[in-house]
Formats: C-alpha cells, sequence, structure tokens
C-alpha cells in the first residue's frame, strides 16, 4: 500500500478503537504512533517526536502552575467567589460565569492555560455544590474554544490567518477584529450549552474526585467538643508573662480556664523558646466571661479582635490546620501516655484532644498530672500545627492520617500561604503570553520554575501534579500530522474539494472549506490543519477574483470548532478523566455547536468582510 492508504487506514483504525472505548486511551495513542513507524510513513524520530513538541512541554508546565494556585487556595478562592457569584441553585448562573471567565481568559493565554487554570476550580465547585462534573468541564472547555477567536493571542491559528493576510496583500487582523466573530460565537456557544447542555450531557462523575472538605474543620471541631469555648490570645508587650518560663504558666489560680497550648507568634506552631515573648499567643479552653477576665487582668488581647470562641477559625485558618489521626494495630504508640495540650515529640504539633469508641476522653480527667491518656489501638487524636509540620510529620508508620491535610488546605483555606507569589507568577506568564515575548513553552517553564523555586511545591509535588495521562496523549497523536502532512493526503483532500465546489460560488467555496477544516480539526491539530488549509483557500480566492480576507477568517473559525472528538485538542483530553467522558459523548453536544459555528463562518463573516 501506498503511504496515503497506510495513513487512511490508520487513522480509521484509531478512530474505532477510540469510539469503541475498551482500551486505555493511551494504549490506543501509543499503538497509532507505532503503527505510523512500523509502516514506514514515519522514521522511529518523527513516530516519536511528539513527547519533545514544545506544545507537550508547555501543556506538562501548565500541569504545575494550575497545581500551585490549587496548593495555595487560589482556586479555591475563586471557586468561592463563583458560587458567591452563581448561589449554590442556579445552574445556569454558574454555567454563564464560568464561560465568560474561562473564554476572557482563553483571549489573553490560550485555551490550554485558560483550561488548565480553571479544571481545578470547577472540580472543587462540583464537589461542594454536590454537582455531577461531567456537567461543568465540557462546557467549560468548549466555551474556551469559542473564547479563542476573542482575540488574535486567542489561539495560534489567529495568528496564522493574520499573517497569511498580511502575505496576500489585503492586510492582517487587529487585535480584538476577531471578536467580531467571536462574540456572536460566544454567545450562541453559552445559548446552546445552557438550553440543552443537561440533556445532551451525561451525568457522571470522574473516578478520583476527591471528597468536600469545604466543611471539615467545622466537623472536626464539633466531633471533639471544641465547637466553643477555645480562645486564642495574644501577649502583649505589658503583660506579665513576657519573659516568663513557658513552663511556669500555670491557670490553675484561674479556674474555668485549661491552657491547651503556648503558640509562637512568628509561625503559630508550638513555643520552641524557653520564655514567652510578646505577639505569642495562649490557646486557652473555657467560657467567655472568664476568658475575657483573664485577657484583660493578663494584658492579652483576642487574635484578630474574634471573641465569640469559634473553634474552626481560631484552630483552623491560613497559619495553622487540624488533622484526624487513628493509631492503628501494632503501632509503637500503643501503651503511650498524652494529654490535651501536649506537644508532640517533633515539637511542631499539638494533641487537642483524644478520643475512644468515637467518645471523647474528657480533657479535665486526662491531665498531665493524672497520668494522661494510655493509647489505645483505634484511638483517634486531634492534632493541630502549622500547615507544613502537618505536611511534614504526619507520613507516620504510627499513626493512620484520616483526611490529607493537603488536600484538606487546597479546599478550604483560600488564599492560604504563597498565595500572592502564585498569582503574581501566574499574572507574570499571561503577560509573557499575552506579549508573545517567549515562545508558550518557555513561558510556561518559566512560571512552573517559579513555582518550584518560592518554595510553594517541592519537585517531587510538581512530578505529581503532572496530568501524565494527557500529556503522553498529546504527545503520541500529535505524529499523526507529521504523517498527513508527509504523506500528501491532507493536500489532496483539499485540493480535491476546492475543485469540487470552486464553481459553485464563494459562499459554497467557504462551506467546502468549513467542512474539510472541520473534520480534520476532530483528527489532527488544528494548527496544523489550519497551515494545510489557509494556502489552498487564498489561491481559491484569487483564482476566483475575490478577496482572501473572508476565506481566511472562515477558516479560523472552522479550526476552532473542534467539538466532536476527545482527540481533537489538548484540552478536550484534559477534562475526560475528571469529567468521566467516554469517546462518545464529545459530538452530542459537540455536534449542534459545530453547526453553529457553521452558520457564522459561512453566513455572518462575508457580512463583516466582503468578497
Amino acid at each position: 500500500m501506498s503511504p496515503i492508504a497506510y495513513t487512511a487506514t490508520i487513522i480509521a483504525v484509531a478512530v474505532v478503537l477510540f469510539v469503541w472505548n475498551k482500551l486505555p486511551v493511551v494504549f490506543v495513542a501509543m499503538l497509532t504512533a507505532l503503527a505510523l513507524w512500523a509502516s514506514g510513513v514515519l522514521t522511529i524520530g518523527q513516530a516519536l517526536g511528539g513527547f519533545g513538541d514544545p506544545a507537550v512541554i508547555f501543556i506538562a508546565s501548565l500541569f504545575v502552575v494550575s497545581s500551585g494556585l490549587e496548593v495555595t487556595g487560589v482556586t479555591a478562592w475563586a471557586g468561592q467567589l463563583l458560587i458567591r457569584g452563581a448561589g449554590e441553585e442556579s445552574r445556569a448562573r454558574l454555567l454563564i460565569l464560568t464561560m465568560v471567565l474561562v473564554s476572557l481568559l482563553t483571549a489573553l493565554i490560550s485555551v490550554n492555560g485558560a483550561v488548565a487554570a480553571l479544571l481545578p476550580v470547577l472540580v472543587v465547585i462540583a464537589v461542594r455544590l454536590k454537582r455531577n462534573s461531567s456537567q461543568l468541564l465540557m462546557p467549560l472547555v468548549f466555551a474556551a474554544h469559542a473564547g479563542s477567536m476573542l482575540a488574535l493571542t486567542g489561539t495560534p491559528v489567529n495568528v496564522l490567518v493574520s499573517e497569511a493576510g498580511q502575505d496576500a496583500g489585503v492586510g492582517g487582523f487587529g487585535f480584538f477584529e476577531f471578536a467580531l466573530v467571536g462574540v456572536p460565537l460566544l454567545a450562541g456557544t453559552m445559548a446552546i450549552i445552557v438550553l440543552f447542555g443537561k440533556q445532551l450531557l451525561p451525568e457522571r462523575n470522574g473516578a478520583t474526585m476527591p471528597a468536600d472538605f469545604s466543611r471539615h474543620a467545622k466537623t472536626l471541631v464539633e466531633q471533639y467538643g471544641l465547637a466553643s469555648g477555645i480562645y486564642q490570645l495574644r501577649v502583649r508587650a505589658s503583660s506579665p508573662f513576657v519573659g516568663t518560663a513557658a513552663s511556669a504558666v500555670d491557670l490553675s489560680t484561674h479556674p474555668g480556664l485549661q491552657l491547651v497550648a503556648i503558640q509562637e507568634g512568628e509561625t503559630a506552631g508550638p513555643l520552641r523558646r524557653p520564655n514567652v515573648g510578646e505577639g505569642d499567643h495562649f490557646l486557652v479552653r473555657g467560657d467567655a466571661e472568664t476568658a475575657a477576665a483573664f485577657a484583660t487582668r493578663m494584658h492579652l488581647a483576642f487574635r484578630d479582635e474574634q471573641t465569640d470562641g469559634q473553634g474552626e477559625g481560631t484552630l483552623f485558618n491560613r497559619s495553622s490546620g487540624l488533622a484526624e489521626v487513628v493509631i492503628p494495630p501494632r503501632s509503637g504508640l500503643i501503651g503511650q501516655s498524652v494529654f490535651p495540650g501536649m506537644v508532640t515529640e517533633s515539637g511542631d504539633l499539638i494533641i487537642l484532644a483524644v478520643q475512644r469508641a468515637s467518645a471523647e476522653i474528657a480533657a479535665a480527667n486526662a491531665t498531665k498530672d493524672k497520668g494522661g491518656i494510655v493509647l489505645q489501638a483505634g484511638d483517634t487524636m486531634l492534632l493541630q500545627g502549622t500547615w507544613k509540620a502537618l505536611d511534614v510529620h504526619l507520613d507516620d508508620p504510627d499513626v493512620l492520617v484520616v483526611n490529607s491535610p493537603e488536600l484538606v488546605r487546597r479546599q478550604a483555606v483560600p488564599l492560604g500561604p504563597g498565595a500572592r507569589q502564585a498569582i503574581v507568577i501566574l499574572l507574570a506568564m499571561v503577560l509573557l503570553l499575552a506579549t508573545g515575548v517567549v515562545p508558550p513553552a518557555v513561558a510556561g517553564l518559566l512560571a512552573a520554575g517559579a513555582i518550584i523555586l518560592s518554595g510553594i511545591m517541592s519537585v517531587e509535588q510538581a512530578y505529581r501534579a503532572v496530568g501524565w495521562t494527557t500529556v503522553i496523549l498529546v504527545g503520541a497523536m500529535m505524529p499523526l500530522s507529521t504523517a498527513m502532512v508527509q504523506t500528501g493526503a491532507a493536500k489532496l483532500m483539499a485540493e480535491h474539494l476546492v475543485n469540487f465546489v470552486g464553481d459553485a460560488g464563494p459562499i459554497a467555496l467557504l462551506a467546502g472549506l468549513f467542512v474539510l477544516t472541520a473534520i480534520m480539526g476532530q483528527l489532527i491539530s488544528n494548527t496544523a490543519t489550519a497551515l494545510i488549509v489557509i494556502p489552498i483557500g487564498v489561491a481559491a480566492a484569487t483564482a476566483m477574483g475575490i478577496s482572501p480576507r473572508p476565506v481566511l477568517m472562515s477558516t479560523a473559525v472552522a479550526a476552532a470548532g473542534a467539538f466532536l472528538t476527545p482527540i481533537a485538542t489538548p484540552t478536550n483530553l484534559m477534562v475526560m478523566g475528571p469529567g468521566g467522558y467516554a469517546f462518545s459523548d464529545y459530538w452530542k453536544l459537540g455536534l449542534p455547536l459545530l453547526l453553529w459555528f457553521f452558520v457564522v463562518s459561512v453566513f455572518l463573516v462575508p457580512l463583516i468582510w466582503r468578497f
């Protein structure tokens, strides 16, 4: 067989296997790349060259940046804003706000960057509002495709058609000139999704959806009897406690109050210095009147002027958090004595309470003087400390962590430590992408490196943050574009189509080019598709004596309509796992959207840019 025949056969088999959905999509993608090499269509370097493509590196780096935003609570904050603006009941308002936000972001930093930034936000919202992620994630991606037509920087295809206009002598397109069709495309996309999305999208969740930890702190403090009566008192300069040895602090002369812990003012962790200093905190337990009288007498201040004693606010905040651990069988802690207020061996965590058989052991009966609590298998302890201390010291075989502090912090602590740095890094990356000072892959790598160097994430955490399934899928499918171009299969298809519709008039030419671009764009990169179709469209327009400008803009709209398959764009693949989508789910919502793009491309474009 000829190389063209081999390529067509491999594409057909790959599509059938993707639709069949019985083999892992990564496996099918790798088979496709290897088949192109085994058939002699591509060399081994070309067949595996997609893994070194700048676009693949850019996508991998975006996962790190996105995870940095999630770790620092930026995504939780954005999710809270979206929920607050949309309300917890209005599906339509939530979808509209989400699609407007992603489209505006896409116009500045590309489809890949916008979707990668907002994907974890939508997952958190789906968990918090108990909605199926499949109802939110595909609208996110499809609105991003429409938003890519709002500005020149929305997609590489826009840059290509603008440069092609200049080369053809008819002038390029202005930065926001694309919005003349981008706004109608986005408006129609939003209307179709809001009106028909619920019926056309499946009701599923991804296999790895996280639990909802938005109210985790409140649940813990209520379960352990700490919902009220916990106060954090700041030591003022005039307090008699300044300079006192921490071991000498005694509240026995203040009936009704119990000293839980002394915390360093700088870190909110257990006090490591021998003496109490200005700005340190006393964590006390008791009734409000007694605590207020004690604070007045000893020149202490309620931190942040909060005197309600609500445990979740005092114990769980940007600086410190809570963790619940279970004593497993054969633990080295069995038989050891502990007591509420005790600092762990590491010196970084405080034991706040202990439960046995889901019942709290009264703190008054378990003090250090009374021998404390002898731990047994199955006991649970509530620990408090800085987020860093919780991350580092709970990786211990002697305890089982009920819920990962890292996962809890990502959802429940908006704008936590490092949030400002993460936002600055994101804005810097957006600026680099919008100005084009460096290639997108370089901008992504610089941002990912800054996330690591700023201490937001470690190198190991960055490795875990990368969605390797998506990276492998994109890298393995990229050689398909090379094969289509190298064998001449794509050019042959395009020339035959133009010859077929060329005599039927300019509208028929736009329709034919749209169909060709849309079909190819579901199988190969829309950038590669545009590179093949653009020169043929310009030549056909010149031969027909019409302006190439409407042909170029129509091609850009068609290239953006990558809705029918998950392999059409990297972002379609990004949401496949978190949304629990099958291959066949995409065309159900994608087909009506593609028809709307066809109407805009064939009938609206010539009204704006005349033949």
